[in-house]
């Protein structure tokens, strides 16, 4: 798939959560959260499912969804947008860093710290050896 396929796809997921955990915050049960996304972006619940999935999204569809989701025009063909929805790995990471952190003592949690400031740190190629 091109890049802005992709790019469209991931940044349309991307508004699909916020409106859903908008939805969710204001009290709305989650059934049919769906069908009021797709009613919310003026198309058919079927072609939204068709879209989650593979149906690449065209220009004016493109702008039609930023349109009734108050983004500015472009905003969803930008690749270089940080994911905001992280990807299961990220997620599987982040519960055993936490999860760590919570069963560590105060030394455990500073050395915890301290590894990751550095590997956050390092430049791509300033890897050690393995």
């Amino acid at each position: 798939m091109p890049n802005i396929t992709v790019a469209r796809r991931r940044n349309v997921l991307a508004l699909h959560r916020r409106f859903l955990e908008g939805a969710i915050a204001a009290g709305l049960p989650a059934k049919g959260l769906d069908q009021a996304f797709a009613r919310k972006i003026e198309i058919s619940p079927s072609m939204w499912s068709q879209i989650k999935s593979s149906r690449p999204i065209g220009d004016n569809l493109a702008r039609q969804i930023e349109q009734h989701c108050e983004v500015e025009a472009g905003w969803l063909d930008k690749e270089d947008r940080p994911s905001e929805m992280p990807d299961a790995a990220e997620e599987r990471f982040i519960a055993t860093a936490r999860e760590a952190w919570r069963q560590a003592n105060a030394k455990g949690k500073r050395e915890l710290s301290g590894w990751l400031k550095q590997r956050a740190a390092r430049t791509p190629g300033d890897e050690p050896p393995p």
